[in-house]
């Protein structure tokens, strides 16, 4: 990671993590779900509202560690008025992208993503040089995929 993208990341998580972006819930909520990092103590709640596939409004709450907050806290921004299948896209991409899997550069021209929300996002690529830390930036992902999928048990990174 080069200097200039380690001390971006660093700004981003510790703006992010001191003001999170879309904390508490909803007025309205169709979906939420549950999920915890018993390794870190991560714990977070996802709200969406979802109209017609399109999440309308999204909100968090929990507490967490600061990759874990600014994680969430970008994913709100980035998901608000995304159709479900745009934000499965981002997930799977996101996920990638943390994990430095090859697939994060396969299917550019996939109608359902948003690169600009990709690129936003990749700031939070450094936690692949933490392995332990990948967990922190995913559990919202996860807890968000389950909220829409409807599951009713707690997401865990275990």
């Amino acid at each position: 990671m080069t200097f200039e993208l380690r001390e971006l990341y660093q700004e981003v998580i510790l703006d992010h993590g001191r003001a999170p972006r879309n904390f508490g819930k909803p007025d309205r909520v169709s979906h939420e779900a549950h999920g915890n990092n018993p390794l870190c103590g991560d714990k977070v709640t996802i709200y969406l509202q979802v109209d017609d596939g399109v999440v309308k409004d999204i909100g968090f709450e929990g507490q967490g560690c600061a990759i874990s907050t600014a994680s969430t806290s970008m994913m709100t921004e980035v998901l608000k008025g995304k159709t479900l299948d745009e934000a499965h896209t981002l997930f799977h991409r996101f996920h990638a992208l943390v994990t430095g899997c090859d697939e994060s550069t396969d299917g550019e021209d996939d109608p359902n993503l948003d690169c600009e929300a990709l690129e936003r996002l990749s700031v939070l690529s450094g936690v692949r040089e933490f392995p332990m830390r990948v967990k922190c930036a995913t559990l919202c992902w996860h807890t968000m995929e389950a909220a829409v999928k409807g599951h009713g048990e707690p997401v865990t990174s275990e």
